[in-house]
């Protein structure tokens, strides 16, 4: 059996230093934000090249708490991909703010700069990529037409840790970057965590009160914040992991290699890479017209799968009242149809991928 993504390895690889960076945070005595809190943003901010990291309870929260921090609202419009996780959109109901869906170019799945510039309005506030699969949007255009208008640019950088475009680290391009330490993301934390990168300081302050109830100095409350505060336990957990972050990355690039190399000639259609970008490989994803047969012909030789994402928010009840047709958005449908993600971690061995790429063979044969 081949599982999709094991994640007890990446704890057993660093058990001893988990374990002690635990004790410390049980032996300081102190369980909200602190002393570990703010060694982990100093480090991630620096791992992205960013001024500033402000540590949040979920990726989610960053989201939302980054369009709250540009006060975004009703009446405001925020472009978002129409091929991403629910989450990316979900932010923006929250503010209530009106989401505006752009299509992805075909070849990458991340939204496309083209489509953006067409879909710009005097209302539009915000443009908010996402960098999927861990693979970056390209963001030159993107920040180009953002700057011409007025816009501010946020990055859905949930699935990007250790993404470069050109050369550079994913994490300070755009006025707010948002990040989920989920467990399952290549920083992964061991439950729910999150944060945000910039480098404005006067944003960096005000989401620092925003996560703590909109205070800055106790029992005073100058708006209506909430409470997301990255615990101490998750950020000292991540403290380690991090600084395996860039070993994992190239074990997973070179496992997006050898899928390459061994499925060129398997017929379906394999992740493009512009010459700009260096992906993180959060996600390794093949399309095929007759996806859910591969899919249950794999699970029954042993391979575990996933579909990154089955229905696009736009086909969800949760966005029926926008009043979108299945037809409105036909690349995220069409998407949605095709793609399989195939096993990927740090933990796979480049066996273990010539392995799912024999089954994929034998599965199309």
């Amino acid at each position: 059996m081949i599982p999709f993504l094991a994640l007890g390895p990446t704890y057993h690889e660093l058990k001893a230093d988990i374990d002690d960076a635990i004790a410390r945070v049980l032996d300081s005595g102190w369980y909200i934000l602190g002393p570990e809190v703010e060694a982990f943003e100093a480090e991630w901010a620096a791992f992205c090249g960013a001024s500033h990291a402000v540590g949040l309870a979920n990726g989610l929260d960053a989201l939302t708490l980054a369009l709250r921090a540009l006060d975004i609202g009703p009446g405001d419009e925020v472009i978002v991909p129409s091929n991403t996780y629910i989450a990316t959109w979900l932010a923006v109901s929250a503010v209530g703010a009106k989401i505006v869906p752009v299509e992805p170019e075909p070849a990458t799945h991340n939204i496309d700069p083209d489509r953006i510039a067409v879909a710009i309005t005097p209302s539009t506030k915000v443009i908010l990529p996402v960098h999927l699969y861990g693979q970056s949007a390209d963001l030159n255009p993107i920040l180009t037409l953002a700057r011409a208008h007025g816009i501010f640019v946020v990055e859905d950088a949930a699935q990007a840790h250790g993404a470069t475009y050109r050369g550079r680290h994913i994490g300070a391009h755009g006025d707010l970057v948002c990040w989920s330490f989920y467990p399952g993301k290549n920083l992964g934390a061991f439950g729910d965590a999150g944060a945000i990168t910039t480098n404005r300081a006067d944003l960096a302050e005000r989401l620092q009160a925003l996560r703590n109830y909109g205070s800055r100095r106790k029992y005073v409350n100058d708006e209506q914040g909430v409470n997301s505060r990255l615990d101490p336990i998750q950020a000292a957990v991540l403290r380690v992991k991090l600084s395996h972050l860039d070993a994992w990355t190239d074990r997973r690039r070179t496992i997006a290699a050898v899928y390459a190399e061994e499925l060129k000639d398997s017929g379906l259609t394999l992740p493009h890479v512009p010459d700009w970008a260096n992906p993180a490989w959060h996600l390794y994803v093949v399309r095929s017209p007759d996806r859910d047969r591969l899919q249950s012909n794999l699970t029954e030789a042993g391979v575990g799968t996933l579909i990154h994402y089955p229905i696009p928010p736009h086909m969800q009840e949760a966005y029926a009242s926008l009043g979108l047709a299945a037809e409105a958005l036909p690349l995220a449908r069409q998407l949605a149809n095709e793609v399989l993600s195939l096993p990927m971690g740090p933990h796979l061995t480049s066996a273990d991928a010539r392995a799912v790429a024999a089954a994929i063979r034998d599965a199309r044969a």
